[in-house]
Protein backbone atom coordinates (compact mmCIF):
# COMPACT_ATOMS: atom_id res chain seq x y z
CA UNK A 1 0.00 0.00 0.00
CA UNK A 2 2.75 2.35 0.63
CA UNK A 3 4.66 1.30 -2.38
CA UNK A 4 1.99 1.96 -4.23
CA UNK A 5 1.07 5.58 -2.57
CA UNK A 6 4.70 6.37 -2.81
CA UNK A 7 4.80 6.00 -6.66
CA UNK A 8 1.65 7.76 -7.22
CA UNK A 9 3.19 10.76 -5.23
CA UNK A 10 5.56 10.44 -7.93
CA UNK A 11 4.23 10.35 -10.72
CA UNK A 12 1.72 13.37 -9.61
CA UNK A 13 4.96 15.50 -8.83
CA UNK A 14 6.48 14.31 -12.10
CA UNK A 15 3.19 15.38 -13.78
CA UNK A 16 3.17 19.16 -11.87
CA UNK A 17 6.61 19.66 -12.66
CA UNK A 18 6.33 19.02 -16.46
CA UNK A 19 3.14 20.80 -16.71
CA UNK A 20 4.90 23.98 -14.55
CA UNK A 21 7.93 23.62 -17.41
CA UNK A 22 5.36 23.48 -20.45
CA UNK A 23 3.34 26.58 -19.03
CA UNK A 24 6.77 28.53 -18.86
CA UNK A 25 8.11 27.42 -22.66
CA UNK A 26 4.82 28.72 -23.55
CA UNK A 27 4.63 31.53 -21.42
CA UNK A 28 8.14 32.26 -22.93
CA UNK A 29 6.78 31.61 -26.56
CA UNK A 30 4.03 33.90 -26.24
CA UNK A 31 6.09 36.84 -24.80
CA UNK A 32 8.79 36.34 -27.78
CA UNK A 33 5.88 36.65 -29.93
CA UNK A 34 4.63 39.65 -28.92
CA UNK A 35 8.05 41.19 -28.24
CA UNK A 36 8.58 40.66 -31.94
CA UNK A 37 5.09 42.00 -33.12
CA UNK A 38 5.73 44.74 -30.82
CA UNK A 39 9.59 45.50 -32.20
CA UNK A 40 9.27 44.59 -35.40
CA UNK A 41 12.17 44.66 -38.09
CA UNK A 42 10.23 45.08 -41.35
CA UNK A 43 11.49 42.80 -44.29
CA UNK A 44 11.72 45.95 -46.80
CA UNK A 45 13.86 47.67 -44.68
CA UNK A 46 15.92 45.59 -43.09
CA UNK A 47 18.97 46.01 -46.37
CA UNK A 48 18.83 49.66 -45.82
CA UNK A 49 19.64 49.13 -41.87
CA UNK A 50 22.19 46.12 -42.46
CA UNK A 51 24.11 48.55 -45.26
CA UNK A 52 23.64 51.59 -43.65
CA UNK A 53 25.08 49.89 -39.97
CA UNK A 54 28.19 48.83 -41.74
CA UNK A 55 28.87 51.84 -43.45
CA UNK A 56 28.50 54.20 -40.53
CA UNK A 57 29.19 51.96 -37.40
CA UNK A 58 26.39 52.18 -35.97
CA UNK A 59 24.73 49.07 -34.70
CA UNK A 60 21.42 47.95 -36.59
CA UNK A 61 19.89 47.52 -33.04
CA UNK A 62 19.97 51.26 -32.53
CA UNK A 63 18.74 52.11 -35.64
CA UNK A 64 15.78 49.92 -35.48
CA UNK A 65 15.30 51.52 -31.92
CA UNK A 66 15.07 55.36 -33.44
CA UNK A 67 12.95 54.30 -36.46
CA UNK A 68 10.80 52.56 -34.02
CA UNK A 69 10.22 55.51 -31.93
CA UNK A 70 10.24 58.30 -34.31
CA UNK A 71 8.03 56.96 -36.95
CA UNK A 72 6.52 53.41 -36.26
CA UNK A 73 8.17 52.29 -39.44
CA UNK A 74 6.15 55.17 -41.21
CA UNK A 75 8.04 56.05 -44.24
CA UNK A 76 5.70 58.55 -45.12
CA UNK A 77 5.20 60.52 -41.62
CA UNK A 78 5.69 64.06 -41.26
CA UNK A 79 5.39 65.89 -38.53
CA UNK A 80 4.27 68.75 -37.17
CA UNK A 81 7.75 70.13 -36.33
CA UNK A 82 8.57 69.48 -40.54
CA UNK A 83 10.67 66.02 -39.25
CA UNK A 84 9.96 63.42 -42.43
CA UNK A 85 9.97 59.28 -42.95
CA UNK A 86 11.09 56.94 -41.02
CA UNK A 87 13.74 58.28 -38.90
CA UNK A 88 12.47 61.57 -38.80
CA UNK A 89 14.91 63.70 -39.69
CA UNK A 90 14.43 67.60 -40.14
CA UNK A 91 14.91 69.35 -43.59
CA UNK A 92 17.46 71.71 -41.81
CA UNK A 93 19.29 68.49 -40.42
CA UNK A 94 19.39 66.89 -43.78
CA UNK A 95 20.57 70.03 -45.71
CA UNK A 96 23.46 70.02 -43.28
CA UNK A 97 24.57 65.94 -43.81
CA UNK A 98 24.34 66.40 -47.23
CA UNK A 99 26.48 69.16 -47.42
CA UNK A 100 28.73 67.36 -45.37
CA UNK A 101 28.77 64.42 -47.39
CA UNK A 102 29.55 66.47 -50.22
CA UNK A 103 25.77 66.21 -51.94
CA UNK A 104 22.67 67.56 -52.66
CA UNK A 105 19.68 66.13 -52.07
CA UNK A 106 16.24 67.81 -52.07
CA UNK A 107 14.35 67.54 -48.13
CA UNK A 108 11.60 65.56 -50.15
CA UNK A 109 14.34 62.71 -50.45
CA UNK A 110 13.93 61.97 -46.41
CA UNK A 111 10.34 59.66 -47.88
CA UNK A 112 12.44 57.21 -49.68
CA UNK A 113 13.35 54.70 -46.91
CA UNK A 114 16.43 54.06 -48.09
CA UNK A 115 17.60 57.81 -48.00
CA UNK A 116 16.03 58.51 -44.52
CA UNK A 117 17.50 55.70 -43.67
CA UNK A 118 21.20 56.43 -45.23
CA UNK A 119 20.87 59.74 -43.19
CA UNK A 120 19.54 58.84 -40.23
CA UNK A 121 22.61 56.23 -39.54
CA UNK A 122 24.40 58.73 -40.78
CA UNK A 123 23.42 61.21 -38.28
CA UNK A 124 24.12 58.53 -35.46
CA UNK A 125 27.33 58.13 -36.29
CA UNK A 126 28.18 61.82 -36.86
CA UNK A 127 26.52 62.38 -33.05
CA UNK A 128 28.66 59.41 -31.28
CA UNK A 129 31.45 60.74 -33.30
CA UNK A 130 30.52 64.13 -31.09
CA UNK A 131 29.87 63.03 -27.75
CA UNK A 132 31.21 59.61 -27.68
CA UNK A 133 27.92 58.33 -25.28
CA UNK A 134 24.53 56.79 -26.88
CA UNK A 135 22.47 58.59 -24.38
CA UNK A 136 23.68 61.90 -25.37
CA UNK A 137 23.67 60.66 -28.92
CA UNK A 138 19.69 59.97 -28.22
CA UNK A 139 18.98 63.09 -26.24
CA UNK A 140 20.75 65.22 -29.27
CA UNK A 141 18.81 63.45 -31.94
CA UNK A 142 15.42 64.12 -29.83
CA UNK A 143 16.59 67.92 -28.67
CA UNK A 144 19.27 69.15 -31.53
CA UNK A 145 22.75 69.62 -30.86
CA UNK A 146 22.32 73.16 -30.14
CA UNK A 147 20.30 72.45 -26.69
CA UNK A 148 23.00 69.48 -25.75
CA UNK A 149 25.85 71.36 -26.19
CA UNK A 150 24.41 74.15 -23.84
CA UNK A 151 23.10 71.33 -20.90
CA UNK A 152 27.03 69.94 -21.47
CA UNK A 153 28.02 73.33 -19.99
CA UNK A 154 26.01 73.24 -16.77
CA UNK A 155 27.48 71.81 -13.80
CA UNK A 156 24.31 70.51 -12.73
CA UNK A 157 23.64 67.77 -15.97
CA UNK A 158 27.66 66.80 -16.22
CA UNK A 159 29.53 64.48 -14.58
CA UNK A 160 33.42 64.86 -13.26
CA UNK A 161 33.93 64.18 -17.14
CA UNK A 162 31.56 66.65 -18.15
CA UNK A 163 29.32 63.79 -19.67
CA UNK A 164 25.51 64.44 -19.07
CA UNK A 165 24.42 62.81 -16.55
CA UNK A 166 20.74 63.89 -16.75
CA UNK A 167 18.56 65.62 -19.13
CA UNK A 168 16.63 68.84 -17.78
CA UNK A 169 14.09 68.21 -20.16
CA UNK A 170 11.96 65.42 -18.97
CA UNK A 171 10.86 64.69 -22.49
CA UNK A 172 14.43 64.42 -23.28
CA UNK A 173 14.68 62.08 -20.35
CA UNK A 174 11.74 60.25 -21.69
CA UNK A 175 13.09 59.82 -24.87
CA UNK A 176 16.56 58.40 -24.05
CA UNK A 177 14.65 55.68 -21.85
CA UNK A 178 12.13 54.46 -24.68
CA UNK A 179 15.61 54.27 -27.36
CA UNK A 180 17.45 52.26 -24.50
CA UNK A 181 14.08 49.98 -24.17
CA UNK A 182 13.72 49.48 -27.50
CA UNK A 183 17.37 49.02 -28.39
CA UNK A 184 17.93 46.53 -25.42
CA UNK A 185 14.70 44.66 -26.66
CA UNK A 186 15.90 44.60 -30.92
CA UNK A 187 19.39 43.21 -29.27
CA UNK A 188 17.27 40.41 -27.56
CA UNK A 189 15.18 39.30 -29.87
CA UNK A 190 17.25 39.91 -32.90
CA UNK A 191 21.16 39.96 -32.04
CA UNK A 192 22.14 38.01 -28.96
CA UNK A 193 25.18 37.53 -27.87
CA UNK A 194 26.04 41.56 -29.69
CA UNK A 195 26.83 44.36 -27.53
Amino acid sequence: MKLKKSVKTSIAIIVIIALSLLIGFIYQMLGNVFDRNSHPRPEEFTGFVSKYSAEYGVPEYIIYAVILEESNFASNKLSEDGRIGLMQISPDVFKKLTSMQRETLDAGMLYDPETNIRYGAYYLSYLYTTYNRWNTVYAAYHMGTDAIDVWMREKEYTDELGNLKSFPEPDTQKYVEKINHNSDMYRKLYYSGQK
